[in-house]
């Protein structure tokens, strides 16, 4: 069973007892959340897309942990110039363990 969820303008595959990471959410280490945006349910049997059976299935996780990525250096270089321009960007990032992908009938 899997399920594809869209959150921070991105799709995710996930399924239950997957760790995913995911931009920073303003939730405490612990805390429970449910993701209601889903795109695609697979239950092992059938495959469902429609919007209106979709609205029908529940994605939850817990916040495992609040952190930052790795460091991204971006430098701009102009030849013959002298122009040089070094910056540093590390990205907020949550981890989240998805719990259960529920379906109500």
């Amino acid at each position: 069973m899997y399920a594809v969820i869209r959150t921070g303008s991105k799709q995710y595959r996930v399924s239950p007892g997957d760790i995913i990471t995911l931009e920073k959410l303003q939730r405490e280490v612990g805390e429970e959340l449910e993701f209601d945006d889903v795109v695609l349910f697979h239950d092992g049997k059938k495959i469902i897309t429609e919007y209106q059976d979709l609205g029908r299935v529940k994605v939850k996780g817990e916040v495992v942990e609040q952190g930052r990525g790795a460091k991204i250096i971006v430098f701009k270089y102009r030849p013959k110039k002298g122009y040089r321009r070094k910056k540093g960007h590390r990205q907020q990032l949550t981890k989240i363990r998805i719990k259960d992908i529920i379906f109500t009938d």
